[in-house]
């Protein structure tokens, strides 16, 4: 379900977390269209974070830190990486009144990255919006195989050692299937939702912005 938004009255980073809380959120139609609408789904995307699932693989490729990790360093690089154009996404839903937003949530310390370089280099990463116990997962890129993976993993093992309840994913693609994502109806997700806001979950459940090593994150899940 979509809702358009009303533009006589602005969006501001304190109505956007409201409308988490209530379980909407907001999204363009495209890079050139500066209006925005919501969205609430009949049938919301979650990552429950007990099931979480890690491919074999996957699990030798954190645990090698072939590729660094860190946190909340550089929000701009990461949704102009979601932004820009890929294989599977000749065009993006993410505008400048969506950077705008949610760069204001970040300098809040609402909205969180998960940046992987290699050699320096950003070479993937995700964002989202962090809300009592509940992580609102936004987009993700790469551009290198199994970087966009590795920040999910990294992702889920904070969360998991923060005592978080949710992971919303939004919807679910075969990407984020292979992880363990499923659809529940939006009675059960507003359920779930409800228990993640009644408790705050520790986004520095490890101290600072130190950097965690694969080891320590395949641990924690």
């Amino acid at each position: 379900m979509t809702r358009p938004s009303d533009d006589s009255i602005s969006i501001t980073p304190e109505i956007l977390l409201k409308a988490y809380a209530a379980g909407i959120f907001p999204m363009g139609e495209d890079a050139d269209d500066p209006s925005l609408f919501w969205v609430e789904p009949r049938e919301r995307g979650i990552i429950p974070l007990d099931t979480f699932h890690v491919p074999k693989r996957l699990v030798r490729t954190v645990r090698s830190d072939e590729f660094e990790v860190h946190i909340d360093r550089d929000f701009d690089a990461v949704i102009a990486g979601c932004a820009a154009p890929a294989a599977d996404r000749e065009k993006t839903w993410i505008n400048r009144r969506i950077r705008d937003l949610y760069g204001q949530l970040f300098d809040a310390g609402f909205c969180h990255t998960v940046e992987v370089y290699r050699d320096d280099r950003l070479v993937g990463g995700l964002y989202g919006v962090r809300l009592k116990g509940a992580f609102f997962g936004e987009s993700m890129f790469h551009t290198e195989r199994d970087a966009s993976k590795v920040a999910l993993v990294h992702l889920v093992a904070r969360l998991k050692r923060g005592g978080f309840t949710l992971l919303d994913t939004q919807f679910v693609t075969s990407h984020l299937a292979q992880f363990g994502a499923v659809e529940v109806p939006r009675r059960s997700y507003k359920q779930m939702l409800r228990i993640a806001l009644d408790h705050e979950g520790n986004w520095d459940a490890w101290p600072g912005k130190r950097k965690v090593s694969g080891e320590e994150v395949i641990a924690a899940l």
